[in-house]
């Protein structure tokens, strides 16, 4: 498939929004979409003595308060690494010696080319977190059967954080 036209219809601080077509240049198929652009987001799975540190916060689009890795947009001109360092950083005041790229994958690809990294950090050194005006951020250090039974009884719905919890669990 080969893009043959995009126009932006729309733009904010998070994302953007295009108009695209595209077709197979050998058989003529066509798709049409709306595309939400995306700079990409970094997750952050901190593990200290066998413990994920988790963040609560309320999400908007889901209307309630969720459990989650902490995470956020890559900026411009920021790779996912120092994105990943910037909001473990800012959302939880931990600090870590050691990065590992555990997994990159797309957060919806249907209508949104948003790719998400998700990171291992350890050798966590605690701080005083700085969240962003528009958060209020409360954090938790959960065992591996704690984050077991709140997917099992569904309080932990967000999908970075089933990815890195399985990926953990699995021995990465």
């Amino acid at each position: 498939m080969k893009i043959t036209e995009s126009r932006e219809v729309y733009k904010c601080k998070l994302f953007r929004v295009t108009e695209d077509k595209a077709v197979d240049p050998k058989t003529g198929f066509e798709i049409s979409r709306s595309v939400v652009r995306h700079n990409g987001s970094a997750v952050v799975l901190a593990v200290n003595r066998q413990s994920i540190l988790l963040v609560r916060q309320y999400r908007l689009p889901a209307e309630k308060a969720l459990w989650e890795l902490p995470a956020g947009k890559v900026d411009d001109g920021e790779t996912p690494l120092v994105a990943a360092k910037r909001e473990l950083a800012e959302e939880t005041g931990c600090t870590a010696e050691n990065w590992s790229l555990l997994a990159s994958f797309y957060v919806s690809p249907g209508f949104v080319d948003e790719r998400m990294h998700l990171y291992l950090a350890t050798s966590l050194t605690k701080g005083k977190p700085t969240p962003m005006d528009d958060e209020q951020i409360e954090i938790a250090w959960f065992k591996r059967k704690e984050v077991s039974l709140l997917i099992q009884n569904g309080k932990i719905e967000d999908a970075k954080t089933l990815i890195g919890f399985c990926r953990w669990k699995r021995g990465t």
